[in-house]
């Protein structure tokens, strides 16, 4: 199930990141089909241990059989308190690829894809009460304007908003063929493919409180790592790279690194790697989804 579910991007360099201690404790934060965490297991001797966590419910399904693997069946957000259940209050690595799985999209009832007609729903957590549909039909132009702009970097990000606070007047936007009877007009000729994942991107985020998410995870991640620890985080874009690539350089997300009396930097980790790492041509040819990818990594101080 694994192959079809998702090829795990930059996989050697994930690992390599990650400088696995065979009797270490790793944690990878975004389990999906499990192709990093098997990949992690294979340099864990006998007393490594290995906590995944995901609150995918399709996720439970590829879950390993393996005496050192832990499964958590939760959001990221949350690593710390989960840690501490599970009695680590501190741990060697942790492993975040933050691409929604290519098998999240080929799932139509899931709502993810620009390909399948199907309820605009886009949520992660089922449980969550948020969907897409909800903030189509509820939020404000202005508030539509923003989330398009922002979040899905579109172009028209105003007329489509205007396009969708006018249209559900008449009827409800709930799929996508209702979606894309209001927004018609302003989906570029030639270009649809594009646009609507450009939409669909800013819809998810918003329904899955993305960022806030990600950051809360990665202020987190100062306190659970052991001096030394690894923090490897994959972004696709740049929404998502910004904060990574702040926080590790900087500890915070704006604004520039604190400093003592004495002049010394205050951050918790030293960057690893000074550029992102990027996918070689290789890769790029066998699997188009990590054209986009970044790769980050830093090291507790």
């Amino acid at each position: 199930m694994e192959n079809n579910y998702h090829i795990p991007v930059m996989l050697k360099e994930c690992i390599d990141g990650l400088s696995i201690k065979p009797d270490g404790v790793y944690v990878d934060v975004t389990f999906g089909g499990g192709g990093h965490s098997r990949e992690i297991l294979k340099h864990l001797g006998k007393d490594g241990v290995l906590i995944a966590f995901d609150q995918d419910p399709d996720a439970q399904r590829n879950k390993i059989d393996d005496p050192r693997f832990i499964f958590v069946d939760q959001n990221f957000a949350f690593i710390k308190n989960n840690l501490r259940l599970l009695g680590y209050k501190a741990v060697d690595g942790i492993l975040a690829d933050l691409g929604v799985s290519s098998h999240q999209f080929d799932v139509p009832e899931r709502g993810f894809s620009t390909r399948f007609e199907s309820d605009l729903d886009m949520r992660m957590d089922k449980q969550g009460a948020l969907t897409a549909a909800e903030v189509l039909n509820t939020y404000t132009e202005d508030k539509l304007h923003k989330i398009f702009g922002i979040y899905g970097e579109v172009k028209n990000a105003k007329s489509l908003a205007r396009a969708i606070v006018t249209g559900r007047v008449e009827q409800p936007i709930k799929t996508l063929a209702d979606f894309k009877r209001a927004a018609g007009a302003h989906i570029p000729k030639g270009k649809e493919h594009k646009y609507m994942a450009q939409v669909f991107q800013a819809l998810r985020i918003e329904v899955n409180a993305e960022i806030e998410v990600l950051e809360n995870f990665l202020m987190q991640t100062a306190d659970v790592l052991k001096t030394g620890g690894r923090l490897v985080v994959m972004s696709y874009h740049s929404l998502e790279d910004r904060p990574v690539k702040n926080f590790i350089a900087k500890g915070k997300f704006k604004g520039e690194v604190e400093k003592d009396f004495y002049g010394n930097e205050q951050k918790p980790f030293k960057i690893i790697t000074r550029k992102a790492v990027i996918a070689d041509a290789e890769e790029l040819e066998r699997n188009s989804r990590a054209r986009s990818a970044k790769l980050r990594i830093g090291e507790k101080l």
